[in-house]
């Protein structure tokens, strides 16, 4: 059966997934950019924003990026990942952080209260926005997928939103040794339940800890 998952979303030890004060010039906080450093230092991670990569590196960063691709046929994403925009949509012209050809290439659902239409990127990229709420985006999500899982990828709120209502089906984690002291917490009172996870995997690279958790099912 499809699962939700969620892959290499990286909090600080202090349990921020973002700096304070996000804005276009600084679209994870001041300060956050530091937790997805060690994605830059992967092959993998080099690959999605087109850099060119002369060697294979089989390092378990890497083994970790690549797994939060492999099966994976949608993403759903909150309004904050995916632009500054705030409030109702001024106008078409922002079409995301990644360029003319997004990393993901297939469809990416939106979480937003203004409607947009959707768009096609290259690469097979299509965005589309969702505004009736996580159960509609997800249920357009694993219809997009087509018996793959879908990736659910960020902010922060979105990530809450979908483990409050107990629809995560695993969790990978990326622990990275910074201190933001403010921003957007994953973890806060009530997002999930004691008991809701076990821990499957916990393993450190060298730059960050990676713990990867899976919804206990009663």
């Amino acid at each position: 059966m499809p699962k939700l998952r969620v892959h290499n979303f990286s909090i600080s030890l202090d349990g921020y997934a973002a700096g304070p004060h996000q804005d276009l010039e600084h679209p994870i906080g001041v300060g956050g950019s530091h937790l997805h450093e060690w994605v830059f230092r992967t092959d993998t991670g080099r690959r999605l924003i087109g850099e060119a990569v002369n060697e294979t590196t089989e390092g378990i960063d890497d083994r970790f990026m690549r797994d939060g691709i492999d099966g994976i046929g949608a993403t759903i994403m909150g309004r904050n990942m995916f632009g500054p925009v705030r409030g109702g949509w001024p106008d078409e012209e922002w079409t995301g952080w990644w360029g003319d050809e997004p990393p993901y290439h297939h469809p990416v659902f939106v979480l937003t209260h203004h409607d947009r239409p959707s768009f096609d990127m290259a690469g097979g990229t299509t965005f589309s926005f969702v505004t009736d709420g996580i159960d509609a985006a997800l249920d357009r999500a694993f219809d997009a997928a087509d018996g793959l899982d879908v990736r659910l990828g960020g902010g922060a709120s979105a990530v809450q939103q979908y483990l409050r209502a107990g629809l995560v089906d695993e969790l990978h984690l990326v622990i990275v040794p910074v201190l933001l002291g403010g921003g957007e917490r994953l973890f806060t009172d009530g997002v999930v339940a004691a008991d809701g996870y076990s821990c499957l995997e916990m393993v450190g690279s060298g730059d960050v800890t990676h713990v990867r958790l899976a919804r206990n099912d009663g």
